[in-house]
């Protein structure tokens, strides 16, 4: 078994869950019936493909949203913002040079979330409904994201956003339909991405440093290069006697220069 080279170095905790058999689609499954891809994925722009209903408008809301295949959920929450809830799952499948890989199926804007973190997932089982994300701020439709990077999480922002990292959701079910069974259970790394939710607030109580008795902090122990780095710096000459000292000579007073 190879693991994804995605996976960061400190992620060392697993789980075992069935390989999986195949991907389908995660509307009217297993091909899509009854729905249409209403955008698509590109790099650097959008990182998934929204589904929607051709019944149009909401007329999908609610309708019932599928694990793309066999897979162990790794968030479940209301990220807020502009996703509301968000399921994603990790999966283990074979390529098709035999090794073991890994990807992770986000599913966004959801209405009701149905699984919870450490479920395990079989193909085509119901996770959540169709919504219009936080507010009612959209139409209602699905967004589908598939990363290789394990990493990701709901941390966008910090990831490149391409190919590098994201597979085109279309593009990728139907190169692995159709995979062979294997029925058995392998490792599946968890805990691989941060997953506290930034759009929380908390009321922990945290302690102040202390400052000495005096009340006073001692100076810090400034590595040479640096104190010469500072030295080497002067200030523009002040242009009357109000001005106050520039910015260098404050630091050279306080490190006791």
């Amino acid at each position: 078994m190879v693991l994804c080279s995605a996976i960061p170095a400190w992620a060392v905790k697993t789980t075992t869950h069935y390989i999986a058999d195949g991907f389908d689609y995660p509307v009217g499954p297993p091909n899509g019936d009854g729905y249409y891809k209403a955008r698509g994925y590109y790099p650097n722009g959008h990182l998934g493909e929204d589904w929607n209903g051709r019944g149009g408008g909401n007329t999908d809301e609610g309708d019932p949203i599928y694990a793309i295949g066999h897979g162990v959920v790794v968030y479940s929450d209301d990220f807020k913002m502009g996703w509301g809830n968000v399921v994603i799952i990790r999966h283990a499948y074979r390529e098709k040079n035999g090794q073991i890989a890994y990807i992770d199926s986000l599913y966004g804007h959801l209405k009701v979330r149905m699984v919870r973190e450490g479920d395990k997932i079989t193909r085509g089982q119901q996770i959540g409904t169709m919504g219009r994300g936080p507010h009612n701020m959209y139409y209602a439709h699905l967004h589908l994201e598939i990363r290789k990077n394990l990493a990701v999480g709901m941390n966008r922002s910090d990831f490149k956003r391409d190919y590098s990292v994201y597979h085109s959701p279309t593009n990728f079910i139907e190169k692995y339909r159709r995979l062979r069974p294997e029925y058995r259970r392998v490792p599946i790394p968890i805990d691989t991405f941060k997953q506290s939710n930034p759009n929380l607030f908390t009321m922990d109580k945290v302690s102040a440093p202390s400052t000495g008795r005096g009340g006073s902090m001692a100076r810090p122990n400034v590595p040479n290069v640096v104190r010469e780095a500072i030295d080497t710096q002067t200030d523009a000459k002040p242009t009357s006697k109000d001005d106050k000292p520039g910015i260098w000579s404050r630091i050279r007073g306080f490190l006791g220069r």
